[in-house]
């Protein structure tokens, strides 16, 4: 017959087979978290890059993005209001100087040069006829200068005639002071004449010079208006590349409307922006490095526009070797412009973890196997060196790629297995 199991013998046994259970289970929890400590503690060595400080001279610099464009663009405007009647080129075509690339409609502009040429004879023609009035009226007067010094010459005669005659007897003394009288009145009358040719010859000419001036000033917007037919007959003004042009038969276009952009595709240079909080860093001159993946190019900076746009500084790079093959319209750059040299700092390779000056939590060898993360305080850079301000010495070993994974972990141990 059973017995019954006293209470505390079954207490006793459920307590044991609870005890079991949770200890299976903590190991199974202790080896879980056991390999995963494993596992986040190593990493292969073939995902680390790893740069060695050392000390040398830093020409620190800032960087800027930039891009790739032509040395030379010109943008062809249109010179007047018309339509576009023919296309004679097409983008990406190679272009000699003078080559046609459209045909505007230029009937209003010919039939306003052609009423221009009609105003500019009617214009010769009245400085022809002024001249010759001037011309008439001037020798007119000449004749009567002329007539008048021959008047008072004879008066002279007359004058010298009577006093002969007075002193010795057979004259009077009243037909010498007529004589006198005629003779005055004829010398004042002559310069009178004189100053007259004088005073109308100085408004004549001043007439003729009004009308010359007149002549060239119109002479001036006639030319003006051919230059304006000429380049309405759009040519392309140098050898170069067509990067653009409307070929949009029939559109009306306004004047000063762009129709063309020829380029110089085999020279360039780097458009380049930066924040406007290292505006002070960047001027004329500057020594500049232009990065295409991993060519370098050098240059110097040309221009800097005076102000900010958006947080932003615009500046061109003028390239040494501004033919490089590498070197496309459009490419984006990296742009880096020196602007201090510092001797005997301690710095490593420069990478993608720098963002720019301050304190960063890194991993360094501490032997060939294991890396401990240090908190080290980085200064000026350039497109080779990171300059170390605090945290490591010559000869320490850092890693520079992404660790970003690893963050909440302090230690880590290097398998140098090569899977």
């Amino acid at each position: 017959m059973d017995r019954e199991i006293p209470r505390e013998e079954r207490l006793r046994a459920k307590r044991k087979q609870i005890i079991k259970w949770s200890s299976i289970a903590g190991c199974i929890i202790l080896v879980i978290a056991i390999a995963i400590s494993l596992v986040r503690r190593s990493i292969n060595e073939s995902e680390l890059t790893i740069g060695t400080a050392d000390k040398g001279t830093i020409e620190t610099s800032v960087s800027a993005s930039g891009k790739v464009v032509p040395a030379f663009e010109e943008i062809i405007n249109s010179p007047i209001s018309t339509k576009i009647m023919e296309v004679y080129a097409k983008e990406g075509d190679s272009l000699h100087e003078g080559t046609p690339l459209l045909r505007l409609d230029l009937q209003s502009t010919e039939n306003e040069i052609n009423q221009l040429r009609d105003q500019r004879r009617m214009k010769q023609l009245d400085l022809e006829q002024l001249r010759l009035n001037n011309h008439t009226a001037l020798s007119n007067m000449e004749m009567q200068i002329k007539v008048k010094e021959m008047d008072v010459n004879r008066k002279r005669v007359e004058v010298a005639n009577e006093r002969r005659l007075d002193s010795l007897g057979s004259g009077t003394g009243d037909r010498v002071r007529e004589a006198e009288l005629a003779y005055n009145t004829g010398v004042l009358e002559l310069q009178q004449l004189r100053q007259q040719y004088s005073n109308e010859k100085q408004v004549k000419d001043a007439a003729v010079k009004m009308k010359v001036l007149e002549l060239d000033i119109f002479d001036k917007d006639f030319a003006e208006k051919m230059r304006t037919l000429e380049d309405a007959r759009i040519r392309s003004p140098r050898a170069a590349t067509l990067t653009f042009i409307n070929n949009q038969i029939g559109q009306q276009i306004g004047s000063g409307e762009k129709v063309a952009v020829i380029s110089d595709l085999s020279h360039f240079k780097v458009d380049a922006e930066i924040g406007d909080s290292y505006g002070d860093k960047v001027m004329v001159g500057s020594r500049a490095v232009v990065k295409i993946g991993k060519t370098r190019l050098y240059g110097s900076v040309s221009n800097v526009t005076p102000l900010s746009k958006n947080g932003v500084i615009s500046f061109t790079v003028m390239l040494d070797e501004d033919d490089n093959s590498r070197l496309r319209s459009g490419l984006k750059t990296d742009v880096y412009v020196m602007n201090d040299i510092k001797d005997e700092a301690v710095r490593i390779p420069t990478g993608a973890y720098f963002k720019g000056p301050g304190q960063y939590e890194m991993f360094v060898l501490t032997s060939d196997d294991e890396m401990e993360k240090r908190l080290l305080k980085l200064g000026d850079s350039n497109y080779e060196y990171v300059e170390v301000v605090s945290g490591l010495k010559p000869g320490d070993r850092v890693v520079i790629s992404d660790m970003s994974n690893y963050e909440n972990t302090n230690r880590l141990k290097i398998n140098h297995n090569k899977k």
